[in-house]
């Protein structure tokens, strides 16, 4: 109950974590066998890429990086700003 109570209605949930790792899965599977570790690791890094961009530009649903730099314990910590 310490975060502010914007926070609070978006920490009661793993929704978005069991979402990212279903499409992980599914598209994992879609290939079946990767030729090596390094193609893995891109696919996997571009489905991450792709989410960070999602939740980036959907500010409604996710915790943005404004509402979160007030959090840091650290005041040297500076958050970039997010596009507009």
């Amino acid at each position: 109950m310490a975060f502010p109570a914007a926070h609070r209605t978006k920490l009661h949930s793993t929704n978005p974590i069991e979402r990212l790792n279903g499409e992980i899965k599914r598209r994992t599977e879609v290939v079946g066998i990767f030729p090596n570790e390094d193609s893995i690791t891109r696919l996997i890094g571009a489905i991450l890429l792709e989410a960070n961009d999602e939740w980036a530009v959907q500010r409604s649903r996710y915790m943005t990086l404004e509402t979160m730099a007030p959090l840091s314990d650290d005041p040297l910590v500076s958050l970039p700003v997010a596009a507009a």
